[in-house]
Formats: structure tokens, sequence, C-alpha cells
């Protein structure tokens, strides 16, 4: 119930604390972490550990975040720290004012780096959602190469008469060295440990071995010249454990995986102890002023150096940082004993304050470990910030993760956008030609990255089946290349293409050459304020434009002449409508060739009992109207019936010659105009 409460860390501090008073209440002197068990030896595994089972996608892709974070923010935090320490050491009385501006600065860059032992011991155990964890984790991992290079200036500088700007300039310069050169030695020893691993199908006890021995000399050679043995770790692992597990059998593959966790954790335990140990055992000088600050000031650095940086990082990022995160990468900067292990190599002869540094340094890994260890993750519970989702990979996910990458590098390639899709795929093509021919033995070197993924998945799979004792339902819960990845087979033979002469194979591709669009050559970079006008652009606007016009208008000729009658009102209606203003019916005075509909308002005849209105008027047959129709108006006739036998379809009748078909349609339609509104006449007046 405690460990559920109080992290690990904390809980093996405490062991260490209580070890160490009890070796002192005996009479003799407890053992101290010495900065070379714990670079040599303790600190090596926990970093290989981190590298060689990386997440190498999330890490990647924000991969700009990071290094914004591990160099900007660490930057910020040793100069911030450094200068209002020296500060406090001119304001704080007789006991601080020997401290100089240099011993602050080197101070600052001890105590400023987050250290990736910590955050892996917190972090793992409040399973905290994975962009948060890769952001704090990976600034504390590639932050070494930053607190390698001010401590080793700063402690150069201490000891020179005077700094001048070449001193300066080759300080900042051998940042990029440090860095640089320790990526370049992991990166070297990784494709060595590959192509040692390629050889190795004969004696299969050794393939373990290799890995931890050319990992190990990663970081003894890149210690050797000064340069990051964190980031040569880091490299060698990443480098060489795609093309190391393509080799080796999975028996060597479960002993690297356990053997390195083991490992890690006994390290882990052992530098937690020895924190507490060394507390108890070392000689310490309590200077409340100078602690209290370096307190405050690690805390108020590192929020505002969190905040500023996010609101900078915020403006490129497409999944914006929100502020809870901002507070869990502010709250989650936790140190530990690389920075006790850094202050414990001082030496006296230029630093006779080491005993305060130490003590000041124990507080900060102290309060961050218990304090900010401790309230993480009920903050990250209120707070309701994304837990971990413990989900199992699947072929479904794989397929549309590589289409979208595929999809997304095309449309790079289309708008010639060197993105970082670009050269990710740029990347995997040269690996997949080159790198991989060279580093994989046998046919695995060309098999596609979704069957290998598919065969690693049954694999698990079955294993998974015989370990929980399923043995004897394999053959219907497996499929065959799980049976074949238990008892490998012989490869059947290739299938053979047909193959093509020289004259069509050079006569296709000359097809191709022709035809395919040249995107790189043809295409640049889109920018709205380098885009060339084009001459004809004007012309082809108008034409388009006039051509649009045309179709409009006919679209609304064809309305006109096509759009169904009103609905015929009823008798109801219509009476009253013709009753509220029986004015707005009079005809006009030139109005002789129009028809006239007549009706009484108070006749109860109604429209619809009439099958057929006789409507051609007046004029239209070419004889004069005779007094009797002028006076009778529109004249209505019932429909004779049709005799047996015609067909009244096909039939022409008296009333479909093409004048009275054009004069039916003008009348059954009234044309684009709007619906009258309620309260004005029907036909309104004057037309």
């Amino acid at each position: 119930s405690v460990s559920s409460i109080v992290p690990e860390s904390c809980l093996l501090i405490v062991v260490g604390l209580l070890v160490g008073g009890l070796i002192k209440g005996v009479g003799e002197k407890p053992p101290i972490l010495k900065s070379d068990i714990f670079f040599l030896f303790l600190l090596p595994p926990i970093i290989l550990d981190a590298g060689y089972f990386l997440p190498l996608r999330p890490f990647t892709e924000n991969l700009g975040t990071i290094l914004i974070f591990a160099v900007v923010g660490t930057l910020w935090n040793a100069f911030f720290l450094g200068g209002l320490m020296y500060a406090v050491c001119q304001l704080g009385g007789p006991g601080l004012n020997h401290i100089g501006l240099l011993a602050n600065l080197l101070f600052g860059s001890i105590i400023s780096a987050v250290d990736p032992v910590a955050v892996l011991a917190v972090f793992e155990e409040i399973h905290i959602n994975e962009l948060l964890h890769i952001l704090v984790f990976g600034e504390s991992l590639l932050n070494d190469a930053v607190t390698v290079v001010l401590y080793h200036l700063f402690e150069e500088f201490a000891s020179f008469e005077q700094v001048t700007i070449l001193d300066i300039i080759l300080g900042f310069l051998s940042f990029f060295v440090v860095s640089l050169g320790g990526v370049l030695v992991g990166v070297i020893y990784g494709v060595i440990a590959a192509f040692t691993s390629r050889f190795t199908s004969h004696i299969r006890v050794i393939e373990p071995l290799f890995v931890f021995l050319y990992s190990y000399m990663a970081y003894l050679s890149a210690e050797l010249f000064h340069l990051s043995g964190i980031m040569a770790l880091i490299a060698a692992g990443v480098v060489m454990r795609p093309y190391v597990e393509a080799n080796i059998s999975h028996k060597s593959h479960t002993t690297i995986k356990y053997f390195l966790k083991m490992w890690s954790s006994v390290s882990e335990t052992l530098i937690f102890i020895f924190l507490g140990v060394s507390t108890v055992a070392g000689h310490h000088y309590w200077n409340w002023t100078f602690v209290i600050s370096t307190l405050f000031f690690c805390l108020i650095a590192r929020v505002l150096g969190v905040l500023v940086l996010t609101w900078f990082i915020n403006k490129f990022r497409i999944v914006k940082l929100t502020p809870k995160d901002q507070f869990i990468i502010a709250y989650g900067g936790l140190r530990g004993a690389i920075a006790f292990s850094l202050g414990y190599l001082l030496d006296y002869k230029h630093f006779g304050m080491r005993d305060m540094f130490l003590t000041a340094i124990i507080t900060v890994i102290f309060f961050t470990v218990f304090v900010q260890g401790m309230t993480i993750r009920p903050l990250v519970d209120l707070l309701a910030v994304k837990k971990k989702q413990e989900t199992k990979r699947s072929i479904n996910e794989e397929i549309h993760t590589q289409f979208l990458d595929h999809l997304l590098t095309g449309i790079e390639d289309i708008c010639g956008h060197y993105g970082h899709h670009h050269w990710k795929d740029k990347l995997n093509r040269f690996n997949k030609k080159y790198v991989k021919k060279c580093l994989i033995a046998g046919e695995r070197s060309k098999e596609p990255q979704l069957i290998a993924f598919y065969h690693k998945m049954e694999m698990k799979q079955a294993i998974e089946l015989v370990e929980s004792g399923g043995i004897g339902k394999i053959p219907s819960a497996v499929s065959t290349v799980s049976i074949q990845n238990i008892n490998p087979q012989t490869l059947p033979l290739e299938r053979v293409l047909p193959a093509l002469s020289k004259d069509k194979e050079e006569e296709i591709r000359k097809i191709l050459r022709t035809n395919l669009q040249k995107t790189r050559q043809r295409l640049r970079s889109y920018n709205r304020h380098t885009l060339v006008a084009d001459p004809y652009e004007e012309a082809w606007n108008q034409m388009l434009l006039r051509r649009q016009k045309a179709r409009q208008l006919e679209q609304k000729m064809n309305n006109y002449l096509t759009v169904p009658a009103h609905r015929v009102d009823s008798p109801t209606m219509s009476r009253a409508r013709i009753g509220s203003d029986p004015l707005a019916y009079e005809p006009k005075e030139d109005s002789e060739n129009l028809p006239i509909i007549t009706i009484d308002p108070a006749s109860p005849q109604s429209p619809e009992s009439v099958d057929l209105m006789s409507d051609e008027p007046k004029g239209c047959s070419g004889l004069p109207p005779s007094p009797e129709e002028d006076e009778e108006g529109l004249v209505m006739r019932v429909k004779e019936p049709s005799s047996p036998g015609t067909d009244d379809v096909f039939t022409p009748g008296t009333s479909d010659s093409p004048s009275n078909q054009r004069m039916l349609r003008c009348l059954s339609d009234p044309g684009p105009r709007p619906e009258p509104e309620e309260g004005e006449p029907f036909i309104p007046k004057g037309q």
C-alpha cells in the first residue's frame, strides 16, 4: 500500500538513509557514491536500456520540441540560475561573498539538467501518455551534451587567469563537437554490432554479448575523448536494434531484453540507495540563504523556461501543448544522481565551497524526488491528464500507418516541399536498397516491413499460446506462419517472373519517360508572393465567365419553358381572391389577343369539373372575333370522348397543333416570378 503512494525511488533513498545511519551508528564510515563508479558502471545500463527500447516514431516526430527543451531550456536554466545565485552571493553576507561568477555558473550548469534516472523511475509508475513521457524523458537524455560542455567549460575557465572572447567562441563550438561526436561514435559502433551479428548464426550463445560489448565500448570511447557518452549509447542502441533483431535468434532477443531490464533495475536501485548513504556519510555545509535560494530559483527557472519555450514551439506544432501538458513538463523536471556525481567530482583546489554545493544539490534532489515525485500522480489524476493506453499493435494499424506515410510523402512531392516525410522516405529507400543488404543476412534483407511485422506478431501469439498451455489449440487458433516460425522449414523456390526482351523493356521505359510528369523539374515550392503572373489567365477568366453566363441564361429559358404550372386554387380560394379586389382583374385596353377568363364569384361551378378548356384566343385562328365570343370571354367546353380504338397519346387532336401547344405552355407557366406575398392580389393590376 505504501508503494502505491510513494514512488520506488523515494523508498530506496529512505532505505539508503537507514543503512547509512546504521553503519554510522556502529562506528564505521559509510561508503560514498564515487563518481567513477557511478559514471562507469551504474549509469550505462540505464541509458542503454532506454536507448535500445526507445520508441523511435514518437521520438523522431517530436525531435524538434525535445531538442529545444534540452538545449535552449538547459542553457536558460543554467545561466538564469547561475546569474541569480551570483547576485544572492553578493548580497548574502560574509559567508557567500567569496563565491565568484564562474563558480555560480558551474553550480547552475550542474543543477539545471533534468535527470533521466529520476524521470524514468517516476514517470513509468504514473503511466503518463506517450507524448508527455517522450518529451520529458527525451529532454533528460539529450541535455547530457549541454551539461557536459558547460561543466567542463566552466571548470576549465576557473583555472584561467583571464577568459577571452576566443575562449567563449571555442566553448560554444565545443557543444557541437561533444554532441555530434558522441552521436557519430554511437552510430559507428552500432553499425559494427549489426554487421557482426550477421555472422553469428552458428554461435547463438554469444549473440547477446556483442550487443552489450559494443554498446559499452561506444560509451567508453566517447568518455575517453570527453564526448557525450549518453548520446553515444542512445545512438548505438537505436542504430543496432532493427538489424540485430533481424539476425539473432528469438532466444537471444529474449535474453537481451530481460537482461537489460534486470541490469538497469539493479543499477537504479543501487544509485538511489547510495544517494541515501552518501547523504549520511558526506561532509555538509548548510547555509540557509544559499540552499533556499537554490531551491526557489530552480523552480522559477523551470516554470519560466517551459512557458516561454512552449509559447514559441506551439507556433510550429500541429498538435499544440495544452496548459495541462506544460504544467506536467515543468513539474516533471526532476534532478537526480547525475547532478550529485558531477558535484562530487569538483576539485577542492579551485572550488573550496564544494561541500555547500553538494548540500544544496542533495536538498534539490530530495525535494524534486520526494515532493514532486509523490504529488505528480494525484495531480495527474486531478487535472485529468490523458494516461497511456495499453493497446496491442495490429496489422490493420500498421497498414494504415504506412499508407498515411506514403500519402503525405506523395503530397509533399507534388507540392515541391521537402518536409520530414520526404527525407524519411529517402532514408527508408536508402536503408532498404543498400544498408539492409549489408547488415542483414539471408532472405530477411529483402522482406517487406509489413511482412516482417506480421511474422513478429504471429511468433509472439504462438509463444503466448504455448506458455498459457493452449498447445492443443494451435492448429485452429494460429495461422500456418506461426507453425513455420516455431518449426522452420525450407523456403520454397522463388516464383519465376516472365522475362522481357531488351527492346520491349526499352520501349516501356521510353513511354514512361515521355508521359510521366517530372514534378521536381516542373514544380517549385508554392509561395503566393513569388507566383509568376500568367499572361493568358485574364483571357481565360473572361471566357469562363462568358460561358457561365450563357449557361445560366440557357438554364433560365429552359426553366421558363418547362416548369409546370402552379397548383390550381380551390373554388373557395379563387372566389375569395377575386371578391377581395375585383378591379385588379380588369383587362387591358390593348389585350385583344389575350384570353380573358370570366368567373362569377357567386357561381358554384368549380374549375376542377372541366376536363379541358378551349384556350384559343380571339384572333389566333385568323378570323375576327364574333360579338358573342367577345361578350363571353374565354369559352370552356367539355372534352369529347375519343372513339374506341384510337390512341389518346399518338393521335393528334385539334388542340395538338404547335400554336395551341405554345399557348397552353404560356398560360400554364407564369415564368420565373416570385410567389405572391400574403395580402397582395392574385393577378396584380396593370399586367
